[in-house]
């Protein structure tokens, strides 16, 4: 996987609860599938080349890998270092992707890009949307509809384009997060963001108000519906596709990282799978009035005792 930070690994140090989308895929995977996660923070297409972050991915790639990439929310930066132009130096740079990937025998797959949370008629000027992460939350009302607004423009239609002229499978991961979010209206969709108010998550004691970026809850729902439309426009990849009703990792991949915790918190009498990820774990104790199957990854141990 290549991309930005909707999409990026994070850091799970001192309870940090942000989430790239990517960074959940492998708990909607079995076993047979490997995902590697190369997406960073605030890069574009054209950052992700220069920094030579694409070079590494390129030399790892063997014949049959796929190769999920998804630029845009850096690409429309005015910063020199990151910014392209849709219908010229973005599509060049989703190409170079897709024929050197293919130049590997890998299987490319373009992604636009996910939505950003905005209600609001007129779109908030943005020049980084890493700052975010230094918001904190204010309570101030601001005047929302329930229709989201496009932030993207010509950005999400480029990898399309390109997609439709290299004849490569391509998923509107744009239209299908916006169809979540405004499903979900302006409060609903705010519980798939890092919008916390004040002591409502102790590692962002001030809160944050940050529409780009997901919680750990929102990168499972993203990866879920994701994952499906992935099965449909990639039917090699369908087979392997899971849906778990909890994922537990120690690593954070999950959207739980105690096991315990995950049966605590699962409904009784409900038949219910919990995928193990990753780590080793004691078996948890488990409620008489509880149905729960473990489905434990190769990369995991449930000890007996």
């Amino acid at each position: 996987m290549i991309g930005d930070s909707t999409m990026a690994n994070k850091s799970i140090t001192n309870g940090n609860p942000e989430r790239g989308w990517g960074m959940a895929l492998q708990g909607f995977f079995s076993d047979d599938i490997v995902v590697d996660n190369h997406a960073v923070n605030g890069r574009s297409s054209k950052s992700f080349i220069d920094e030579g972050r694409w070079q590494v991915v390129l030399e790892r790639i063997m014949p049959g890998d796929y190769v999920f990439i998804q630029f845009g929310h850096n690409d429309e930066k005015p910063k020199e270092d990151r910014h392209t132009d849709p219908g010229s130096t973005f599509d060049a740079n989703l190409a170079k992707f897709v024929n050197e990937t293919r130049s590997k025998g890998g299987v490319p797959v373009l992604f636009n890009s996910v939505v950003r949370r905005n209600f609001q008629a007129k779109v908030e000027e943005n020049d980084d949307d890493e700052k975010l992460r230094n918001t904190v939350f204010t309570g101030e009302k601001k005047v929302e509809g329930n229709v989201l607004v496009d932030t993207h423009g010509d950005y999400v239609i480029a990898p399309r384009n390109v997609a439709s002229s290299l004849n490569v499978p391509f998923v509107d991961a744009n239209k299908i997060t916006h169809d979540l979010e405004e499903g979900l209206g302006p409060e609903g969709s705010k519980a798939l963001h890092m919008w916390f108010k004040p002591g409502e998550n102790p590692a962002i004691p001030k809160g944050r108000e940050d529409n780009t970026h997901y919680c750990v809850y929102g990168a499972h729902v993203v990866a879920g519906i994701l994952v499906d439309e992935i099965a449909r426009q990639v039917p090699s990849l369908k087979k392997y596709v899971r849906h778990y009703d909890f994922i537990v990792a120690a690593d954070g991949h999950g959207n739980y990282m105690d096991l315990q915790k995950a049966v605590d918190e699962a409904p009784e009498r409900a038949k219910t799978t919990i995928r193990i990820l990753n780590g080793e774990w004691k078996r948890p104790v488990v409620p008489k009035n509880k149905r729960i199957k473990f489905s434990v990854s190769e990369n995991a141990k449930l000890f007996k005792k």
